[in-house]
């Protein structure tokens, strides 16, 4: 490797333009790729196999229309009155238009629905009054029949009295023997009365058997009012139009599911609903409709960026030579970025994608630079000739880039084995941007160096290379004399191991310090940012804002319940599941109202809105959303579902903790392997890697402090704590494990190089680190400088990168690498650098210090 990258190195510097304008042709095919390619960004994320998005997908088969995305147009006074008619009227008119926007299923009125709703619940009123009427008129009915009943129980005694007395005279008449014609008229008149009586009887009967059909009828009409009743009550809290009347919200159903959902549809609403003003009326967009897609480059990232070419300046004492690692930097931000963004038309690409190369790309494309040119303008001074001085710090400092760069890249490509996607692009747009800046690092640099030649030392430099070739062996004095840098490096104070006091108190010191720091990691909470964490003053921020203050916090993360229901039920039997299914659902802790919202035409599938007391991250509504699923079949029959933004939130959440430990083990395993290998040790590796361990956890305390707890929130810019970007935790192993072992590397390789040139073990830790420590130093701060840029980016998810990869870096270098490590390594001794033969015969000899092309091409003997 060190000398293929000596050849190229020399090759580069040879034919610098030829070089550069290879690069120049790769920018502009990147350009034409991007203009071609580009299509859009989305700003949602999705993992695979989640119980929602079960759910989502027993929607598209049974109740389409409620698959799709859902957005909430908010329409609010900017004086807080109620809103006029007129300013109702334009509303509805936008809300009738809209029906035709792509992707766009239904767009609800919601002055038509609380008329609906008010239309219904007198409905309830007038029918109970219908009820209350019917029992009066049934009453009076039984009343009246009761009098009739009364008249014909009369007339039913008179007749038996008369029967009585026509029996009695029957038999004195025969006995007396007298004729019974008479008796007989009036036995037949007594029987016309009998049969009327029994026809009245009859009238009677039928009349209540009526009145008990009717008594009947009533009770199940008053049964389903009563169903119907407690239904809407458990709805009661829900509203599309603030008590107050000043606020109102237009809900809009779009056919595609959230995921698949395009920014061009998103863009169609926003544009129709804002291309006609109302007067006096503020209007808001939920994220769902509304989340921005975050700039790639702001102010923050060019102060960035100028603070780490005043650090090149200072560190490289020349202007030019500063600019190198700048040039080489953009070139390759440019190539990858605009790359990754022409395939945006073939994969769906998550917003902070390209921002995430553009951040590695500058951080690490600045430093690799730095390493090789530092390396040159080194050898220049001890008076290398330009073309060998490249070509060698090319071989040397070029192959501990090369491997730096590979341990990253293995730890971003390493996110595809998640098993996420969005996760899985994010790491190789990544792992990219990082073989760009590798590879610019490797042959632009010897380029534009070979272009430079001396000019690169500046004024002084140059002056201390004329008198060091004038003077013979007084060279060296005269670099020195007229070059603080090389004055310092050849004059310095003799190099001495530590006290081994001090490696203990800075060994234990640095743990402490460091489990200290990660104590509020314990409480981390992780989810994805909602309205409450745009940018204030956004359409976004506002909607959730007036929709948080109007009609209550859970209305800015409704939870979709879908209930299976058994085959057979009619409407009455669909009724009573819906009640008894709503009736389990409101009856739950932190549950302030539930509503059915719709029904599949086979009757089999019911899906309800239910309102949580709060937001969609708060830690109350998570425990909602697994209580839910927790909840055995309602009537044991009716099993259930959930969806809808927050429990959306606690899938990705669980599905991105499950995929870290594996992640975590293959990139440590992967790494652990190339570090063996580089350092020709098990305990360097091991050592290295159990710090890296402290300073994540160190990290994501600090992060858990700023971003949760609020720590320095109105500093950062941060309006309102929260949980952790989701995906944050996993995407700061990759790529802080990647730059921790950058640092390790190149202090190492100069404490082993000492090591093997025979140096005691606990003078060689110090050797390499004097060695390496202004440039490892230099390194970080370019890198702190460039990930704090970000910080300053209006979207919460870009600036908790910027502040977790700009702590986990400080932490990093400044408290592992340049005070644990050296510590510990001082009291391992010459055990640090052990490794079994057997071992050592099987791992390939990387040479990643470069001493064989030092060998084969040594610097000049007058040093």
């Amino acid at each position: 490797m060190a000398e293929l990258l000596h050849r190229l190195g020399l090759f580069a510097s040879r034919r610098a333009w030829p070089v550069l304008t290879a690069w120049a042709v790769i920018l502009g095919l990147s350009a034409g790729g991007f203009l071609i390619g580009f299509k859009t960004l989305t700003s949602s994320f999705d993992v695979p196999g989640t119980a929602s998005g079960k759910v989502i997908e027993e929607l598209e088969h049974k109740l389409p229309d409620f698959s799709g995305a859902a957005g909430t147009v908010v329409y609010a006074t900017q004086d807080g009155s109620a809103l006029t008619e007129e300013q109702r009227s334009e509303i509805s008119k936008l809300v009738a238009s809209a029906d035709g926007l792509q992707d766009v299923a239904a767009v609800v009125d919601p002055f038509e629905t609380e008329t609906q709703r008010a239309e219904q619940a007198a409905d309830l009123e007038d029918g109970r009054t219908q009820i209350a009427d019917g029992r009066k008129q049934i009453a009076d009915g039984r009343a009246q029949l009761a009098s009739g009943q009364e008249q014909l129980d009369a007339g039913r005694a008179q007749l038996a009295a008369g029967q009585q007395q026509l029996d009695a005279g029957r038999a004195q008449a025969e006995a007396a023997g007298f004729p019974t014609e008479q008796l007989d008229a009036q036995q037949e008149m007594l029987d016309t009365q009998a049969a009327e009586l029994d026809k009245q009887q009859a009238i009677i009967d039928d009349a209540l058997a009526e009145i008990a059909k009717q008594e009947t009828e009533l009770e199940e009409g008053l049964s389903k009012l009563d169903l119907g009743a407690e239904l809407m009550g458990y709805a009661d809290g829900i509203r599309m139009v603030s008590e107050d009347g000043s606020t109102a919200l237009v809900n809009v159903a779009f056919t595609e599911p959230r995921l698949d959902l395009s920014e061009d549809a998103k863009n169609g609403v926003i544009d129709h609903f804002e291309s006609s003003p109302i007067a006096g009326l503020q209007l808001g967009f939920s994220t769902d409709i509304a989340q921005g897609i975050p700039k790639i480059l702001g102010v923050g990232e060019v102060i960035g960026v100028l603070i780490a070419a005043v650090v090149l300046i200072i560190v490289l004492g020349s202007w030019l030579a500063a600019t190198f690692p700048l040039i080489t930097a953009i070139t390759g931000v440019g190539i990858g970025s605009l790359a990754t963004l022409a395939f945006s038309g073939v994969v769906q690409m998550a917003s902070v994608t390209p921002i995430f190369g553009v951040m590695l790309g500058l951080a690490v494309g600045i430093d690799y630079a730095l390493f090789i040119i530092n390396r040159h303008r080194k050898q220049l001074l001890e008076g290398m000739p330009v073309r060998e001085s490249i070509a060698l710090a090319n071989g040397t400092a070029g192959t501990a880039v090369v491997f730096a760069g590979a341990t990253v890249i293995v730890a971003l490509l390493a996110l595809n084995i998640t098993g996420i996607p969005f996760l899985g692009l994010m790491g190789t747009a990544g792992a990219f941007s990082i073989l760009v800046a590798v590879l610019l690092t490797i042959t632009a640099i010897p380029a534009l160096l070979g272009l430079a030649g001396d000019r690169v030392l500046g004024k002084k430099g140059r002056a201390a290379i004329a008198a060091s070739r004038s003077a013979g062996a007084d060279a060296t004095v005269a670099a020195a004399q007229a070059n603080p840098q090389a004055k310092g490096a050849k004059v310095a104070k003799p190099i001495r191991a530590m006290p081994t006091w001090r490696a203990v108190v800075t060994a234990v010191g640095v743990v402490v310090a460091l489990l200290i720091i990660a104590i509020p990691s314990l409480s981390m909470r992780m989810g994805l940012p909602g309205g409450e964490s745009e940018p204030a003053g956004s359409a976004s921020y506002l909607a959730h804002t007036l929709t948080e203050q109007q009609f209550g916090e859970g209305a800015t993360g409704t939870v979709l319940v879908t209930a299976d229901l058994p085959a057979g039920l009619d409407d009455d039997g669909l009724l009573e599941a819906q009640v008894r299914v709503a009736g389990e659902l409101s009856g739950l802790a932190d549950v302030t109202a539930v509503a059915p919202i719709a029904v599949s035409d086979d009757n089999r599938m019911a899906a309800f809105q239910v309102i949580p007391a709060e937001g969609p991250n708060s830690e109350s509504t998570e425990a909602l959303v697994r209580e839910l699923r927790e909840l055995p079949p309602v009537d044991g029959t009716i099993n259930l579902g959930v969806a809808g933004q927050a429990a959306i939130n606690i899938d990705i959440s669980e599905g991105l903790a499950d995929a870290l430990p594996v992640y975590l083990l293959v990139v440590v395993g992967l790494s652990f392997l190339i570090m063996m290998m580089v350092f020709r040790s098990l305990l360097v590796p091991l050592i290295a890697t159990a710090g890296f361990v402290l300073s994540l956890f160190a990290t994501y305390g600090v992060a858990t402090a700023v971003f949760q707890w609020g720590w320095f929130g109105e500093l950062l810019g941060i309006h309102t704590p929260g949980p952790l970007l989701s995906f944050l935790p996993i995407i700061l192993v990759g790529i802080l494990f990647g730059l921790a072992m950058d640092y390790q590397l190149f202090l190492s390789t100069g404490m082993r190089e000492a090591y093997v040139h025979g140096a005691p073990a606990r003078l060689a830790v110090a050797q390499g680190f004097r060695a390496g420590r202004r440039v490892v130093i230099a390194a970080a701060i370019i890198m702190i400088a460039v990930f704090g840029g970000f910080i300053s980016s209006d979207s919460v998810m870009i600036k908790s990168f910027g502040v977790g990869l700009a702590v986990g870096v400080a932490l990093d270098a400044f408290l592992v690498r340049m005070l644990l490590m050296p510590a510990v390594m001082h009291l391992l001794g010459k055990s640090a650098w052990w490794l079994p033969k057997w071992l050592d015969r099987i791992l390939p000899n990387v040479d990643v210090e470069g001493a064989s092309i030092e060998r084969k091409h040594p610097a000049p003997s007058g040093e």
